[in-house]
Parts: C-alpha cells; structure tokens; sequence
C-alpha cells in the first residue's frame, strides 16, 4: 500500500494560525495557492509524516496535531524522503525534494516546551514544484531517488 495524504494545511501569512483544506492548488514553480511561501523560490510545500508526529507525542506525552507543526501535507503509510533530489508525486503533481525541514521556531508556543526537541529529525522536508495541479486528501504519494 503505498502512502496517503491525511491533511492538508495552509497559512495565509507568517505567524497567522493554519487552516485544514481538502484540496489545494499547486502552481509549479511558484507554491500553493493560498499559502504563505506561494511565490517563494523553492520552498512551495513542506511534507510530513503522521507516524513521525505519533513518535514526538509519544516523547512529549501530549497529542501532536498535524495543523500545529506548520507544514503543509501530511502524509501516512511510508517515511517522508529526505535526500534532495528525490522526486514525489502526489496525485498528479511532482515535486522535487530540497532539503530536510528544521523544526518551526513556534513550536514550543504553540505545543508547549519540548515540541521543537521532540520534532528535531522528524520535521519532515521542504520541496519545490515541479508540475502543476490539485493536491486532495487521499491522493497517494508516490517516492522515486534522483
């Protein structure tokens, strides 16, 4: 069985809460519509898995909810890549793998002390787009190497 988005998360703007979505659109080379990086140069999606988040809440005792983390999609059933080139494709859209993602610095605010620690290594990653189209809930994720 191969891997599944489970959330879908955007932020209009830095610092401001995220929003749960079904779908979303996503512009090659520019991001995800309606989100905070759309436009940026390579950081349009950022990819996490829900059994990295059971692990941290597992070390932090508390639930950590896949909204709350900052990223984008969230993914279970398979480990997010990590080596920068990989190619992905979620749905019908590719993405290229850019490089591990470092905890959000509002971790801690938000999920309470610890939550940056318990996430280190499992903040999933950061890719750029490489095509365009929608991403759903449900849409199976598919990692090939460079």
């Amino acid at each position: 069985m191969k891997p599944t988005v489970v959330s879908i998360h955007i932020a209009p703007g830095r610092r401001l809460p995220t929003r749960s979505v079904p779908r979303v659109e996503a512009e090659a080379g520019v991001g995800l519509v309606g989100d905070r990086y759309h436009g940026s140069a390579h950081r349009h999606v950022t990819l996490q898995s829900i059994e990295a988040l059971e692990a941290a809440a597992a070390d932090l005792g508390r639930p950590v909810e896949p909204g709350l983390t900052r990223r984008n999609i969230t993914v279970s059933g398979g480990p997010v890549p990590t080596r920068p080139g990989s190619r992905v494709t979620i749905g019908d859209v590719e993405l290229e793998v850019v490089r591990v993602a470092a905890p959000c610095r509002l971790l801690d605010d938000e999920l309470g002390e610890g939550a940056a620690r318990a996430l280190h290594d499992r903040a999933g990653t950061v890719l750029r787009l490489l095509t365009s189209g929608t991403i759903s809930v449900g849409d199976e994720v598919d990692v090939r190497g460079p």
